[in-house]
């Protein structure tokens, strides 16, 4: 039996769906089997369930209906309610170490709310957590007001451990809010929280205040504007908006909003990244600001036009360019204040079509959830699971054990100025951003991006003389003279991957523009592969919704001979145990076992006998089917007995066209996140981006590097 986890409000709109998902996230990242049930349905409508479905791949489990639950109630049948209760959490909860049980909100017309939570409290025999979002009270109000609804729950009496987390709170609780309260502070963010001295003096005075009436602080969780800016798409659904340009409306969002009616200069500074623009549609002259504006690198959110004026088309084709960067633009009949007012009064619950959003706001609030209390419900006997959020999570905190120096030679691409700022406010290395200093700097305030003091500026050009000798001499026996060796070094790639050889930095991470070929060929020439490694490959962390799996090769050898792919086998199967995955490795084919013939089964077999002579301690069988790699069912037919059949982790492909078919025929139909690829066998990291990667992929591939570096200088220090 799983232990279950009633999570309860202390208050109305406390966003008690969003404690549950931080909860399930916080669970998942420990390898806890968690599971969630919304036992009995609230009469708004909640999306408590399809938020899970989608956010942590949790199957919801059918509520009992709101009326069912008030006839039976009103009839005084509250134990037959709760058989309904624990027959719904009983299935939800099957393979669960824990269940999360959300609790009943307390909403209009209903006042029965805090009785019937009570009650799953006993029945589901639970340990309680409630969640509350301070106001206008202070530190101990609050903890009082908890304090108070505990007893109720007779929890405090019966000696219970009572979790409290304390949700989107902001120094404005504490009387501290400036007097100007923005659209962004009325969507659920706020300003003001976001100094960090301040809101860390109000966390420990939130934490003292709950200990003092014997409750325990699971996590105090600030408010936040980015969490709570909804996409220009449900801008346009909540005021039933006409879609003049859709453009990039899905994934746009607002963080702010601009409310232009004055001449152009005075408008100019509502031109910010973020920004939604709500000006009437007959102001031509805003609207061509704004398009500028977006020419000249400001990601505005999208333009708002009101009063019921279609824009011109003459001034649709002065502002095309723009338009054609995926500026949504939005219209409406109503007035421009009234447009403001109803963005300043959208519903703040995060839809369940925004995975985006979903995926963030779980990973916010988990991330603030004390870990000791989330250890507290792992088992030794359990064989750990390593979920994708938790793998995720597992290698944040190995890079940063000991932060390495990662060059980007794409130092002035805007994903890439994104990306290291993220990596170094999350501490995960200290990057070096190879390019023009006041580019970068440029590019950076466009987007509304703060690079922090640990980004370091490097321009190539300055630097490139002092590795034209370096150069020389490692490429002398190919034919390199000076003159040859700076004109190389023109190239940051070139310039990064030197200062690599040199060791002034532990990584490298390109190709956000860039081919695969432009950024390993340097590396190929200078850092060469690991000794004893007779080539270079590349794998995926491919990460289901249960677990993580290794592909290999799907991006770099096109036919690999019997040898190759040995060598690829053991590659793979060690950068999986380096990163905690267990290795069980399968040599694919069309065939398993002697079922079948041919030249490429054969080299598949030859294959796997050369890997176990080389690594007799890996658990290495093939040639195996894909349905027999990784289906227990199949694998009881197909490889009855087999170590790694049905449970295989590294899935090596026999060629390059199988391997990248595969990886991506997994990720787009699944909806799989997939990593990589990660290059391996090289002496030092080199690891290449896709030209379409997102700003979150730049992260988790320099993370990637990171680790390898902590692996390469390992290595190094091992041979002495």
């Amino acid at each position: 039996m799983p232990t279950t986890i009633l999570v309860a409000p202390a208050g109305r709109r406390v966003g008690l769906t969003t404690a549950c998902l931080g909860l399930v996230r916080a669970l998942d990242r420990q390898g806890v089997r968690v599971a969630f049930v919304k036992p009995i349905a609230n009469r708004e409508v909640s999306q408590s369930a399809e938020l899970m479905a989608l956010g942590a791949h949790i199957l919801p489990v059918k509520s009992v209906p709101i009326h069912t639950a008030e006839v039976l109630l009103a009839a005084g049948n509250d134990q037959t309610l709760m058989e309904h209760v624990v027959e719904i959490a009983g299935k939800a909860g099957v393979g669960a170490d824990v269940l999360i049980a959300e609790g009943m909100n307390p909403e209009p017309g209903i006042v029965h709310a805090s009785r019937v939570n009570e009650l799953m409290l006993k029945a589901l025999d639970a340990e309680l957590v409630f969640v509350a979002a301070p106001r206008s009270q202070n530190a101990a109000e609050v903890a009082d007001a908890i304090a108070i609804a505990a007893r109720g729950y007779g929890a405090l009496a019966e000696g219970r451990q009572v979790g409290c987390i304390l949700n989107r709170v902001c120094i404005g609780a504490a009387g501290q809010q400036s007097e100007t309260e923005t659209i962004g502070q009325a969507q659920g963010g706020c300003a003001d929280c976001e100094g960090v001295a301040p809101f860390a003096e109000m966390e420990a005075s939130h934490r003292k205040a709950l200990e003092s009436v014997k409750l325990r602080p699971l996590a105090v969780v600030p408010c936040s504007t980015d969490l709570a800016a909804p996409r220009v798409l449900d801008v346009a659904q909540a005021l039933k908006a006409r879609v003049v340009f859709a453009g990039e409306m899905r994934t746009r969002r607002v963080s702010d909003v601009g409310l232009c009616a004055a001449n152009v200069p005075n408008a100019l500074r509502a031109l910010r990244p973020g920004s939604l623009i709500i000006t009437p549609g007959d102001r031509s002259d805003i609207m061509m600001a704004a398009a500028l504006s977006v020419q000249s690198g400001t990601p505005l959110a999208g333009l708002l036009l009101t009063g019921g004026h279609d824009p011109d088309p003459r001034v649709i084709r002065l502002c095309r360019k723009a338009l054609d960067t995926g500026l949504p633009v939005l219209a409406v009949d109503e007035s421009s204040y009234r447009a403001a007012t109803h963005v300043a009064g959208m519903n703040t619950e995060i839809p369940a079509d925004d995975p985006d959003r979903i995926e963030r706001t779980m990973n916010f609030v988990a991330d603030r959830i004390d870990i000791e209390w989330v250890k507290g419900f792992g088992h030794s006997t359990r064989v750990p699971r390593l979920s994708p959020p938790a793998f995720r999570h597992r290698l944040i905190e190995q890079a940063r054990t000991n932060l390495q120096r990662i060059v980007l030679p794409e130092g002035a691409e805007p994903r890439t100025v994104a990306a290291a700022a993220i990596v170094a406010n999350r501490g995960i290395a200290r990057c070096v951003l190879l390019g023009s200093p006041d580019e970068i700097r440029e590019v950076a305030a466009k987007q509304g991006v703060t690079l922090p003091a640990s980004v370091e500026i490097v321009d190539p050009a300055a630097v490139a003389t002092r590795y034209v000798e370096p150069l020389v001499e490692r490429r002398r026996a190919k034919g390199m003279t000076p003159e040859r060796a700076a004109v190389e070094l023109q190239d940051p790639i070139m310039v990064g991957t030197m200062m690599l050889a040199l060791d002034e930095a532990a990584g490298l991470v390109s190709g956000a523009v860039h081919s695969t070929a432009h950024t390993i060929r340097p590396a190929l020439q200078i850092i060469k592969t690991v000794p004893g490694c007779n080539l270079v490959s590349s794998i995926f962390f491919m990460c289901l919704p249960e677990q993580v799996l290794v592909f290999g090769d799907c991006a770099v050898v096109p036919n690999p001979t019997a040898p190759e792919l040995a060598d690829i086998a053991i590659q793979s199967a060690d950068s999986a145990i380096a990163f905690g995955i267990p290795a069980r490795v399968a040599m694919l084919s069309y065939s398993t076992g002697s079922s079948g013939t041919g030249e490429d089964v054969e080299k598949v077999k030859e294959a796997t006998r050369i890997a176990k002579e080389l690594r007799p301690d890996l658990a290495l069988e093939g040639p195996l089917q894909y349905d027999a790699a990784v289906m227990p069912d199949v694998a009881r037919l197909k490889a009855p007995g087999s170590a790694v059949a049905g449970k295989a982790t590294v899935l090596i492909f026999p060629d390059l066209n199988t391997g990248n078919v595969t990886y991506k025929a997994v990720q787009r139909s699944a909806n799989v996140v997939s990593m990589g690829p990660m290059l391996q066998g090289m002496a030092k990291p080199v690891n290449d981006l896709s030209r379409g990667c997102l700003v979150e992929d730049i992260v988790f591939t320099i993370n990637l590097t990171a680790i390898q570096a902590q692996q390469a200088a390992r290595r190094r220090g091992a041979r002495g």
